[in-house]
């Protein structure tokens, strides 16, 4: 019999979840309520005491971070090409433009360098992304008191992680988290927002749920154009449940991580270079990407994920250069202008990587990898 198949991600869902989401629903109060409440209280206990409010998505997390901010028509905001593209789409949908700059190659994350001489005055803000590496909070804080711009960290990836000693999240400006279900902890669908104060709280609040405003005689005022992107006290029930376990995910996600090194080690195609940096302090592990080495082997990416499908394993792309979509073009980006994160873009591919994978799961990842990539094709 051929083994199961092996998905790139996949949340872990146990009995005593599934049992508290029943009992939100036989509960009746399903939208936002005492769940969302408990949730978000957990989740600022998690950030060090620091306020923290739910979306639906991060991606609605950071349109509304960006609202407060007061990004709108006439600014820049400065983000990295290479990252998932709502990290560039918030920032054009307030209608401000996304300036991109390239980033490093073993961490993808963004050249602060870079980001530094694309600053004019018009930027109004920075917005980073935690990819292979924590962003370094310290490099971020003086990053904002140099250039006098806001920041907001797009974290979708690094629920989990650890920076400077703290949690990602417990320091610096604004930061966006992702529940997605290929995140390290899950709640369908949702994000969270962490913020400075119950002031800048009580504003994601009512730009969240239509700008509504509760007045003294109960009834109800409009205060701005909000937008809707409240949490269900469902996906929060199951976000509480996902928060009490994440720690012990980081772990199994590290140790797997660990094993494709082992697996991989003395690899003379798949070297140090084409793999996130092992040396690693206080990274979540979402992904363990590794950039193919294509001018040396028979097959294109496309033929080799496919191929890796046929052996029951999934392979995911993470992530194309958002400066070479279509949309991103017709702004006036082109070929050539990061050639870092279209390297990565052209090379990467994501291997399987969850908490209930086992050593011998890895095993069979890295023996199809290192087979495929030496494949002298069809």
């Amino acid at each position: 019999m051929s083994a199961a198949f092996l998905p790139f991600a996949r949340p872990v869902i146990d009995e005593a979840m599934v049992a508290a989401v029943a009992d939100t629903l036989r509960s009746r109060w399903i939208a936002s309520g005492p769940q969302v409440a408990a949730f978000e209280a957990a989740l600022s206990a998690y950030a060090g005491g620091r306020p923290v409010r739910s979306f639906t998505s991060a991606t609605g997390a950071m349109s509304v971070a960006l609202e407060l901010l007061g990004v709108g028509p006439g600014d820049e905001v400065v983000t990295p090409a290479q990252s998932f593209f709502a990290s560039a789409n918030v920032i054009e949908r307030a209608g401000a433009r996304a300036v991109f700059v390239d980033v490093e190659l073993a961490t993808r994350n963004i050249d602060l360098a870079q980001a530094a001489a694309a600053v004019t005055p018009r930027t109004k803000a920075l917005l980073p992304v935690h990819y292979n590496a924590p962003l370094d909070p310290a490099a971020l804080a003086a990053f904002r008191a140099r250039h006098g711009v806001r920041v907001l960290e797009d974290a979708a990836l690094a629920i989990g992680s650890v920076a400077g000693g703290r949690p990602v999240g417990a320091t610096g400006d604004l930061v966006s988290f992702s529940f997605h279900p290929n995140k390290n902890m899950t709640t369908i669908e949702g994000g969270a927002l962490v913020l400075n104060d119950a002031a800048e709280a009580a504003r994601a609040e009512r730009l969240r749920f239509h700008g509504i405003a509760r007045l003294p005689d109960g009834t109800r005022d409009l205060e701005m154009a909000g937008g809707k992107y409240n949490l269900s006290d469902v996906s929060a029930r199951l976000g509480l449940a996902q928060l009490a376990r994440l720690g012990e995910w980081c772990a199994a996600r590290e140790r797997l991580a660990m094993a494709y090194f082992e697996g991989l080690a003395g690899d003379e195609l798949l070297g140090p270079e084409r793999l996130p940096p092992r040396e690693n302090p206080g990274h979540s592990w979402n992904m363990f990407t590794v950039l193919l080495p294509l001018a040396e082997m028979a097959l294109t990416r496309q033929a080799f994920i496919e191929a890796m499908r046929r052996e029951g394993i999934g392979v995911g792309i993470s992530y194309e250069a958002i400066h070479l979509t279509t949309c991103y073009r017709a702004r006036g980006w082109r070929e050539g202008q990061f050639p870092v994160s279209e390297r990565i873009g052209r090379e990467t591919v994501s291997l399987p990587l969850f908490p209930e994978m086992t050593p011998a799961d890895v095993e069979r990842v890295c023996a199809a990898l290192r087979r495929l990539v030496r494949s002298r094709g069809a």
